[in-house]
């Protein structure tokens, strides 16, 4: 296997490969949950006097929905997971700039959550989706047929 791809998704195995895929399966859906609603209106998600532009509505939405479906296959994950980290450190940028708090009182605005999905992608960033993911059946696959084009029978 080239050690570029090795090096980008590395594959975890043994008891933390499953607890990779569980965190992945749950946050994912987490993530398709939020994405929804955006995903419905991706230019006007946040509304007529929104901070922030179109496009930039888009990308989030676009983040958080794919990033989510992506994170619960384990395919492209390196891919969805730079792509929720841009989009909540934006959210974490968004509630400091507001003096939000870590944690606020029931309904009212806190960055907390941002913060454990921002952990969350910069962890299956850094560990990669583990051997129970599209990635990995990916990444053998292209490791078979890197062998069979450098030993030809």
């Amino acid at each position: 296997m080239p050690q570029w791809l090795a090096a980008l998704v590395p594959l975890v195995t043994g008891r933390f490969a499953v607890a990779l895929l569980v965190l992945r399966v749950v946050a994912g859906l987490a993530f398709l949950h939020h994405g929804w609603g955006k995903i419905q209106n991706p230019f006007g998600w946040m509304g007529p006097n929104a901070p922030f532009p179109s496009l930039l509505q888009a990308l989030a939405a676009i983040s958080e929905f794919c990033g989510g479906l992506a994170w619960i296959l384990g395919l492209l994950t390196p891919l969805a997971s730079l792509g929720i980290l841009a989009t909540m450190t934006v959210a974490i940028w968004t509630h400091l700039s507001k003096g939000d708090p870590f944690v606020g009182l029931p309904g009212q605005p806190a960055y907390e959550l941002a913060a454990v999905y921002w952990t969350v992608a910069l962890l299956l960033l850094l560990a990669g989706p583990g051997q129970f993911s599209l990635d990995a059946v990916l990444v053998r696959w292209l490791a078979h047929r890197n062998r069979a084009a450098l030993n030809p029978q």
